[in-house]
């Protein structure tokens, strides 16, 4: 597929989105479960690591999925959840959830 050709394909401008490995289970994290803090993100992700995640978040952040909020100033402490942005991915992380009960 071309440049351009990817430029206009939805489906190939997606997945530039949400398509690194790991992002859909942060994202179906975030979902399910609410506004997670860095470590719990990294248990709940069983063999990601730290840089990895980190890459992953400043990743969903930066195109406007996940935001970033400090809820502890000293200690400084943040706490990671979905933007409106973000959340509007549920239906397509519930058709993922529903083809993997399918045909899995």
């Amino acid at each position: 597929m071309s440049g351009s050709e990817r430029e206009g394909c939805p489906v190939a401008r997606t997945i530039d989105v949400i398509g690194e490995r790991w992002t859909i289970l942060i994202l179906r994290d975030l979902l399910l479960r609410g506004p997670h803090r860095f470590q719990d993100l990294q248990i709940s992700l069983d063999g990601i690591g730290p840089t990895t995640l980190s890459a992953r978040l400043k990743g969903l952040e930066a195109k406007g999925l996940v935001e970033r909020q400090l809820y502890s100033e000293h200690p400084p402490r943040a706490e990671y959840l979905l933007t409106e942005k973000g959340k509007s991915l549920g239906p397509v992380l519930a058709a993922l959830r529903d083809w993997g009960r399918a045909n899995t």
